[in-house]
């Protein structure tokens, strides 16, 4: 869906490489998964019996993510299931937890809450259990900024930019909405926001919008845009696009640096590079922006909460979409927009809670 929006709109994609990699303060500990040559970047990983059995255990996970999906009655979290199935301590926190935690931008904890099935899903549409074959990405010409203009170009006077809306009250025959132009009456209402900012602007809410919007919460992630390529790995061969840090202090967060050059391909010498929330190791310096980014916190509970769309979607005149409905990518914005028309075009102006 999502890349025939970007069809429809002529927006220009390129290739893109998505090598994951892990760099360990404790233990000097450097790889990139990619090729042989990157994955023992490290000469010494060669002869260490952790890091073969860290790979043994890679096969076996992917292995195995056919016969999970398959069962549907599987309600195991993922500690559960790496327990049950005594994975080794290398594979669990130098691999699998480091590389779901760049994917969704949360911390360990978090990610040991995650449904196997849930996460497993995610890792197999994205070609992350296979070793060969697996799926090429692209990135867009410009960044999303570019294919933000052209979905927004042919509407541009009628979007209000930087007038947040502070409160939207249902009625029985329309909606008004609270902003600094005062109030205002429509028919219906589409929220893209956060979920917990979609539960925080509705002055009415429903108990089912208390409790399925407040069951997908957020989090906070630090970030900086800069130019100190020491928070790459030491070793060149073993740079990856996804550079994920094990630090000494104790992680609460996520830590990992997006080399934004091989992900862009930009063709120059200076490292431009993202780093979530290791700001620390970043020479101030180098710094060239600093932004906030709230990202969904997934659970058992938000997961199922994600199963409850279509109970208050198109509810009281009002519509629901954002990422948070999925995985949390660009994709999912686009698919939930889609499920939000349906339930548009199903239910109307006229649908209302009891």
């Amino acid at each position: 869906n999502f890349t025939r929006l970007l069809s429809d709109l002529k927006v220009e994609t390129q290739p893109s490489v998505m090598s994951f990699g892990v760099k360990c303060e404790a233990s000097g500990l450097e790889y990139m998964g990619s090729t042989l040559n990157s994955l023992f970047a490290q000469r010494r990983n060669l002869f260490r019996p952790s890091f073969w059995g860290m790979i043994r255990d890679i096969l076996r996970f992917n292995r195995s993510a056919a016969k999970i999906l398959a069962d549907e009655s599987n309600a195991l979290t993922l500690s559960e299931h790496l327990d049950m199935e005594g994975y080794g301590e290398a594979f669990i926190k130098q691999y699998l937890m480091p590389m779901a935690a760049a994917v969704w931008s949360a911390d360990q904890n978090m990610l040991k809450q995650f449904p196997i099935r849930y996460l497993l899903q995610f890792f197999q549409n994205h070609g992350l259990v296979q070793i060969r074959n697996r799926p090429e990405w692209f990135v867009i010409k410009g960044g999303s900024k570019v294919y933000a203009e052209a979905l927004t170009r042919a509407h541009r006077e009628q979007i209000r930019l930087a007038t947040p809306v502070t409160g939207v009250r249902r009625n029985n025959d329309s909606v008004t909405i609270t902003s600094a132009f005062g109030e205002e009456i429509f028919d219906a209402v589409f929220i893209a926001t956060h979920s917990d900012q979609a539960l925080a602007v509705l002055q009415d809410p429903t108990p089912e919008e208390t409790e399925i919007l407040g069951a997908i919460p957020y989090q906070k992630n630090d970030v900086l845009l800069h130019t100190d390529s020491s928070l790459m790995p030491a070793r060149r061969r073993a740079w990856a696009a996804w550079n994920y840090h094990l630090l000494h202090r104790s992680q609460d967060a996520v830590a990992v640096t997006y080399n934004m050059n091989i992900l862009q391909g930009f063709q120059c010498e200076q490292q431009y590079c993202v780093t979530l929330n290791n700001s620390s190791a970043v020479d101030p310096e180098k710094v060239i922006a600093r932004i906030a980014y709230h990202h969904p916190v997934y659970t058992p509970s938000s997961v199922a909460a994600q199963g409850r769309q279509g109970e208050i979607n198109g509810v009281n005149r009002t519509y629901y979409c954002g990422a948070y409905w999925r995985y949390g990518f660009h994709e999912d914005g686009v698919v939930s927009a889609l499920n939000a028309l349906k339930h548009f075009a199903q239910r109307g102006f006229d649908q209302h809670a009891e």
